[in-house]
């Protein structure tokens, strides 16, 4: 009966509330992705206050107000993470996808001298990762069978061990701008999530599907000479996910150790994230801003994930995380008048606590240094690149607490190992201006 109990709620956690409950790919904390635009990447994502930029529109659709003409920007953000970890058992790296692709589109439109309209797709959420069996030791050994009906000796694996995650959240988004006067402009708009695969898998178990959710944003930018100043909100959202649960194991499956496969839902709750910039053109040619963010990990309470069968939720997973900051300066340089350079640096830190520590991707703070030109081009034409180099710094897990067997791995002994982490992101986009 002590089995049946310690099996049901482990590897079901293990596969889901562990795999949501951890870091992005390495971008900023949590499983936020907020280089949202190839000038983010060039500068560590200090554009709320941006007033002269197609990049800014991603960080503050305010900013579409103050251009003359409506714009068309389409590109990608590569992005190659590398994680390891050493444990009782060895160093161990991860073997997922060597490159990940992040799309970003924004279209904006000025329709008069007051209002304006813009369009963005942009991944602001993901993850992928993947440990080989084995990576952490076996989290309670294995329990003997009862012989008959199984051959004497036989035992059963009791160690649900985290192996595949992957998350990928797009956020569709369209804004109307206003322009109050010569120097303030505001901006309103949604946030549709979609959830376009989640796969999040253990030794014991696999769970995948998709779903979608939504909520707004709001901004406002103001200029003043070579003075500018912006804000912007995006409301917290639960994006509803469906699909499959898989039991791997048929023999756990027939003694009632896992649940059997069937179809379910699960919640996952995205952070409220809060940006405030300001920026001055010291010349013609350099510009500088300072932003700070704010991100509201602590939604990220709770997972509860219902079966189909039982009607009733499998499990209830506390992650209680905290919410947290993040400081950013940029600098763009006109070293031509048709090429730009871009710089910029960002700290940023982590909302997961040690007691909620998670091995599917482990999160630490981490320091963001970008680089990048702009070059444009005649009839409207804009080419960019940028490159960013993310730090995290070494995180050595101990386990607040030992692992009994009996629920979560996050924050345990059993996940126990020093973590190292880091990540390229290269940028291309290119824009088009107009008149519309």
């Amino acid at each position: 009966m002590s089995i049946r109990f310690r099996l049901r709620l482990v590897p079901i956690t293990a596969a889901v509330a562990s795999a949501l409950a951890c870091a992005g790919p390495a971008h900023a904390s949590g499983f936020s992705v907020p280089e949202i635009s190839v000038a983010g990447v060039s500068m560590a994502n200090a554009l709320v206050a941006n007033p002269d930029e197609i990049g800014a529109f991603a960080f503050n659709p305010a900013a579409i107000a103050f251009h003359d003409e409506s714009s068309i920007a389409a590109g990608s953000v590569l992005i190659g993470p590398r994680f390891s970890v050493e444990t009782a058992s060895g160093s161990h790296d991860t073997s997922g996808a060597d490159w990940l692709a992040a799309p970003i589109f924004q279209l904006a439109l000025r329709l008069n001298d007051k209002w304006s309209a813009g369009f963005g797709v942009s991944a602001p959420f993901g993850l992928e990762t993947r440990w080989e069996t084995n990576t952490f030791p076996p989290l309670t050994g294995t329990a003997p069978l009862p012989s008959p009906p199984f051959p004497p000796g036989a035992s059963i694996p009791l160690s649900p061990q985290p192996t595949q995650s992957k998350l990928e959240v797009l956020d569709i988004s369209p804004t109307v701008a206003y322009r109050i006067n010569d120097n303030l402009a505001v901006s309103a708009g949604a946030d549709i999530y979609w959830a376009k695969s989640a796969q999040l898998n253990s030794t014991l178990t696999a769970a995948e599907g998709d779903g979608s959710g939504w909520g707004f944003n709001l901004s406002a930018l103001y200029v003043k000479d070579a003075f500018s100043a912006g804000i912007n909100f995006h409301s917290a959202a639960t994006v509803e996910i469906e699909g499959t649960y898989t039991a791997l194991n048929p023999t756990l499956v027939a003694l009632g150790a896992l649940q059997p496969s069937q179809t379910g839902e699960l919640d996952l709750d995205l952070p409220w994230r809060l940006q405030l910039g300001a920026r001055y053109e010291f010349t013609p040619r350099l510009a500088v801003e300072l932003n700070w963010t704010r991100t509201g990990w602590s939604e990220f309470e709770q997972i509860s994930m219902r079966g189909d069968l039982a009607g009733a939720p499998v499990f209830v997973d506390e992650n209680n995380w905290e919410d947290v900051n993040a400081y950013r300066i940029g600098v763009t340089y006109d070293l031509l008048s048709q090429t730009q350079l871009r710089f910029g640096y960002a700290f940023d830190e982590t909302g997961q606590p040690d007691e909620y520590f998670s091995p599917r991707v482990p999160d630490a703070d981490r320091h963001l240094f970008g680089i990048g030109v702009a070059h444009r081009l005649s009839d409207g034409w804009q080419v960019e690149a940028g490159y960013m180099y993310v730090m995290m710094e070494d995180r050595t897990v101990t386990g607040s607490r030992p692992y009994t067997g009996g629920g979560d791995i996050n924050g345990t002994t059993a996940i126990a190992g020093e973590y190292d982490a880091h990540a390229h992101l290269i940028g291309l986009e290119i824009s088009k201006s107009f008149a519309f």
